[in-house]
C-alpha cells in the first residue's frame, strides 16, 4: 500500500456550525469558592468561548499543520493519517513520535523543526531525525465514524507496522508522552529488534504505595495518594462508560473545551490557567481537531483497554532496551528511579528537566529535542 498524500481542509460549513454552537453555549452556574476547585473554571469557559467564536483562526492553525507533508493510508481497517518530515543532515534516523490523550499531533508543531533540522537552531544537522507523527489510530484524523476502536496494544502494533512494512524502516527511534509513551514502549517491548532505543516523558511505572526511607519517597506516596483520590476519576468514566460521554463532548464544544481545557490546567507547568504554559491558539488548535474529526469518543479506548485488560506493561512484562527519561516537575507522576528500573530495565538516561509537565513537546520544545537528540545520539 502506498501512503497519499493528504491536506487538511476543514469545510467552511463545519466552521459555521461550530461558531453557531458556542453561541449557543449554556453555561452551568458556578460552585461556591475557588474557580477551579471543583473542576473547570466557569469564568474561564465563558471568556474562552468568546475567544473561540470571534477571535480564533482556524484556517491559520490548519496552515501551520498543512506546512509540514502530510499522508493517509489504509492500514489495520484504519485509514491512518501521519505527517513525514524528511531531516536536513547528512544522515538523518527515522523517529516515531506520539502523542497522547488529550492531545494530537498539534502537539509536534514547534518541536518537529527542532528535530529534523537542528542546525536552524544552532545543534548539529548530524543529529537530524526524520520525523514520522501518526495521528493515533482513533484519534483526529486517523478516526471515522463505525471505525473499529484500538486498545494500547492494537496502536502499537500499527504503527511498528507503519514504520516497517509500509515506511520501509528497518529499525528506527521511538519517542512520546503520555498513550505515546506507552505504544513506545510497548513497541520496545514486543519489538526490540526494530528499534535502537525509546524516549519517553511519561514512565508507566508501577503505582504503588512504596516503603518511605526518604523525603523524596514520602513525598512521591502523598502525590500518588492525591492523584487516585481527586485526578483519576476521568480514567474511571472514560474506562467504563465511554460511549455515555461522548454524547455530550460531541454534541456541545464548550463541553469538550472544558473536559479537556482542565486536564491542560492540571496537568502542565502553569501559573493558574493553561495558556501561561501553552499558547491559547495551539491549545485551541487541538481541541478544534477533536471537534471537527468527532473522535474524542473513540479517543477514550484505550482507557477502556486499560481497566478491562490490564496494562500490558509491568515488571512482569518489562522493557528491555535502552531507554531515556526526561522527568518534567510538573509531570502527572514521575516515579523514583528504583521503581521505574523494575519495569524499564536497561534506562541509560535520567534528566530532571528544570521546567515543563504533560505536554512537554508543547511546553518545552527546545529542551525536550536537545533531550530526544543527546539520547539518542549514541545509539542511532
Amino acid at each position: 500500500m502506498t501512503p497519499q498524500a493528504f491536506v487538511l481542509r476543514i469545510p467552511d460549513a463545519a466552521i459555521a456550525d461550530l461558531k453557531t454552537r458556542l453561541s449557543l453555549t449554556r453555561f452551568p452556574d458556578a460552585a461556591p469558592g475557588e474557580p477551579w476547585a471543583y473542576g473547570t473554571s466557569v469564568e474561564y469557559i465563558r471568556e474562552l468561548v468568546s475567544y473561540w467564536k470571534d477571535s480564533f483562526d482556524w484556517r491559520a492553525q490548519e496552515a501551520a499543520l498543512n506546512e509540514f507533508p502530510q499522508f493517509k493510508v489504509p492500514l489495520q481497517d484504519v485509514d491512518l493519517h501521519f505527517l513525514h518530515v524528511g531531516g536536513v543532515g547528512p544522515n538523518p534516523y527515522p523517529l516515531l513520535l506520539m502523542h497522547g490523550w488529550p492531545g494530537s499531533v498539534f502537539e509536534f508543531l514547534d518541536i518537529i523543526p527542532r528535530l529534523t533540522d537542528p542546525a536552524r537552531f544552532g545543534g548539529d544537522p548530524k543529529d537530524a531525525f526524520t520525523v514520522i507523527a501518526p495521528s493515533l489510530p482513533g484519534y483526529g484524523l486517523s478516526f471515522k465514524p463505525g471505525q473499529k476502536r484500538f486498545v494500547l496494544q492494537d496502536i502499537a502494533a500499527c504503527l511498528h507496522d507503519l514504520m516497517t512494512r509500509i515506511l520501509g524502516y528497518r529499525r528506527f527511534a521511538a519517542q512520546g508522552g503520555d498513550w505515546g509513551a506507552g505504544v513506545a514502549s510497548l513497541i520496545g517491548q514486543k519489538y526490540p529488534s526494530s528499534v535502537c532505543g525509546i524516549h519517553l516523558n511519561l514512565l508507566f511505572a508501577p503505582r504503588d504505595k512504596i516503603t518511605a526511607n526518604s523525603e523524596s519517597d514520602a513525598r512521591y506516596n502523598e502525590g500518588l495518594a492525591h492523584w487516585f483520590k481527586e485526578e483519576a476519576g476521568y480514567q474511571q468514566i472514560q474506562g467504563t462508560k465511554p460511549q455515555t460521554l461522548a454524547f455530550g463532548l460531541t454534541d456541545s464544544p464548550a463541553g469538550l473545551a472544558a473536559w479537556i481545557v482542565e486536564k491542560f490546567r492540571t496537568w502542565s507547568d502553569n501559573d493558574g490557567v493553561p495558556d501561561s504554559a501553552v499558547s491559547r491558539d495551539r491549545l485551541l488548535a487541538n481541541i478544534a481537531l477533536y471537534w471537527f474529526t468527532a473522535a474524542i469518543g473513540s479517543s477514550f479506548w484505550p482507557y477502556y483497554g486499560r481497566l478491562h485488560s490490564g496494562l500490558p506493561i509491568s515488571p512482569d512484562r518489562p522493557v528491555t532496551v535502552p531507554t531515556g527519561y526526561a522527568a518534567f516537575p510538573k509531570e502527572i507522576i514521575v516515579p523514583p528511579r528504583s521503581i521505574a528500573e523494575k519495569t524499564y530495565t536497561n534506562i541509560q538516561r535520567w534528566t530532571e528537566m528544570k521546567k515543563g509537565g504533560h505536554f512537554a513537546a508543547m511546553e518545552q520544545p527546545a529542551a525536550l529535542a536537545a533531550e530526544i537528540q543527546n539520547f539518542f545520539r549514541q545509539l542511532r
